[in-house]
Parts: C-alpha cells; sequence; structure tokens
C-alpha cells in the first residue's frame, strides 16, 4: 500500500496525504501547498507517507 501512495503522493499529493492522514491539519496544509505550488505539495506528502511507513514499521 505504501508504493500507491508513493506514487500518488507524485501525480496527486492531497490524495496521498488524505489516504495517510485523513481531513486534518496536514491534509489541508498539502492542498494549498499543492494550489499555490506543486512541487512543494509533492514534498510534503512524501513526507507524510515515509513518516507513517517508517513510525509504523515494517509489515511482519
Amino acid at each position: 500500500m505504501d508504493i500507491i501512495r508513493i506514487v500518488l503522493a507524485l501525480f496527486l499529493p492531497p490524495v496521498a496525504a488524505f489516504l495517510t492522514v485523513g481531513l486534518g491539519l496536514q491534509f489541508w496544509l498539502n492542498l494549498v501547498l499543492t494550489l499555490l505550488f506543486f512541487v512543494p505539495g509533492m514534498i510534503h506528502a512524501l513526507w507524510l507517507v515515509v513518516r507513517r511507513g517508517r513510525r509504523q514499521g515494517p509489515a511482519a
């Protein structure tokens, strides 16, 4: 599932942010970043996905 989120973070950053954190502050921040400039939104979405994956640890 993380691979799908990473691909979404590259092409549709707000969708990846929503799937990762839901409708919280991070989602709205990502939406604003994406609407203003696409690359910061993409970087933020990638950071959210990688941070979440690191927090959960590897799947057993």
